[in-house]
Formats: C-alpha cells, structure tokens, sequence
C-alpha cells in the first residue's frame, strides 16, 4: 500500500539520516532536560540490579548460583534489552499508530514502514540504560573469575548483540499482533518486559511449564543463563550439553525470521482505517 514514487537507494539513506536527525536535534534542543530525561530512565535498568543484590543479601546462592554468577546474567539481559528497547522498542507504539490512522500516512511514503515507525520519536533518551547495561556487563565479566579463551572472549562479545536481536525480533513480532487486535498493547508488554525480568535470574529458580514456556519455547533460556554458563565453564544443573551455551546467535537469528515473517503476515492482512 505504497502511492508514493520509487526512491532511489542513496535517496532512501539520505531520508532516514534526516528523521534521525531532525529527532535527534529536536530531543537535545533543550540540554539540560535531555540530561535529566537520561538520568531519569536509568531507573529501570538500576532497579534490575539492586533487586538482585538485595536478594543476595539474606542468601549466599540462587538456583544455585552466586552473586558473581548471576551478575553476568543480569549484565547480558540489561545490556541487550536496554540495546534493543533503545533502537527498536519504539515500534510498540504500532497500536495507537493503527487505532488514529497514522499508520496509513506511513505506508504511503516511499520508505519502508518498519525503518520509519522506528525512527519516528527515536527515545535517545534511554541511551543512559544502554550504557549503564554495557557496563553492568563489563564489571559482571571481571569479577566473575572467567578462564578467558579465544572462544569466550568471542562469546562475550556476540552473545550481547544476540541479545539485542533476539529482543528486538521480539519487540516487532509482538507488535504485529495489533494488526489482528489493536488493543493488544498489554500482552506485549508481558512478553517483552516479562522476558526481561525472566532473563535476569538462573532459570532454576523458575519450574514446570512456565520454565520450559519461557526459557525454551520462547528461547529467553538463549538470551543470559545459557551464554552465561559457557562464559562462566559451568555444567548446565537442568541437563542441556554445554554446547548450548554457544547458540545464541542461532536462536536470535530464528528469532528474527520468524519477526520478519510476523510483519509481512501483518502489512498484508491490514486494512486502511480510512481515517
């Protein structure tokens, strides 16, 4: 559903620059409230840690892991949804573009939609739980006592970017359901934050279906105590071999296909509101 004349590729960059920088300029126009914006959305990804150092604080072990151990865990979950919310999680505005009509003004441009509803409204401000993500990360590395290999280091730094697009696949493939049911907000949100939450914590602390639902049929498993497991050479206490830990990347990469198919599946099936 697309009325608008062809662009030509170079065209197409040059216009995606453009709304990234008309939003970026329109976000840090006024500094010190672009500041206090950044301070302000550190909450959440600060609140993940010091819930868990709390826990830890009337308990030596969870699930069978110490603080050390699962710091690395909290570090890959805060720094790929923190990434991914960043770049991506903007698409969860996708029901109320669809409820107003906004979302017809957008296939009509000679852009594509998903690269669009992207960049319209960018939160620059969440930059601040990237960063702080990344370093919670790095700091969960060094203290975790790693025998560092060639094959770690490499995992040390995929695992996070497969993070970043597991998320994000999730992000867009749950947003596509307002294609279907507008007011599907909710449910996403349980799915995407929920996973959030469930990947900052052993999986052993979790059991029966909700364990094997989250961490295996949605692969959230894949996401930190998986990679953590090989980055930290430790047995998996649930029986999975220790090849496992290494699948990240396969997983995000399944991830994203089926998120791509979800929006085309979606794109196809919606109706003009004829707002």
């Amino acid at each position: 559903m697309c009325t608008g004349e062809a662009v030509r590729p170079g065209g197409t960059l040059r216009a995606y620059r453009a709304l990234l920088g008309a939003q970026a300029r329109s976000q840090t126009a006024y500094r010190a409230s672009f500041l206090l914006d950044l301070l302000g959305n550190l909450g959440a990804t600060v609140f993940d840690v010091v819930t868990v150092l709390v826990i830890y604080g009337v308990t030596r072990e969870l699930g069978g892991f110490t603080l050390r151990e699962t710091l690395v865990m909290v570090g890959l979950s805060a720094s790929a949804f923190a990434v991914a919310d960043l770049l991506v999680g903007n698409i969860e505005r996708l029901p109320a573009h669809v409820r107003t009509g906004l979302f017809d003004a957008v296939l009509l441009r000679p852009l594509g939609a998903l690269p669009q509803l992207l960049l319209m409204n960018l939160p620059l401000r969440k930059v601040s739980r990237g960063v702080f993500g990344v370093a919670v990360l790095v700091v969960a590395l060094g203290s975790a006592g790693i025998d560092w290999t060639p094959a770690r280091v490499a995992l040390a730094v995929v695992a996070p970017l497969a993070g970043v697009v597991f998320f994000g696949s999730l992000f867009v493939a749950t947003a596509t359901v307002s294609f279907w049911w507008v007011d599907s907000g909710e449910l996403a949100n349980s799915v995407t934050y929920g996973g959030r939450d469930f990947t900052s914590y052993p999986v052993t602390v979790f059991e029966g279906w909700f364990r094997a639902a989250f961490a295996y049929g949605l692969g959230f498993a894949f996401v930190s105590y998986q990679p953590a497991l090989a980055l930290l050479g430790r047995a998996d206490p649930l029986g999975l071999p220790s090849w496992a830990g290494w699948t990240a990347p396969v997983v995000a990469l399944v991830a994203a296909v089926v998120a791509a198919a979800a929006w085309r599946t979606g794109i196809r099936h919606y109706r003009s509101t004829g707002s």
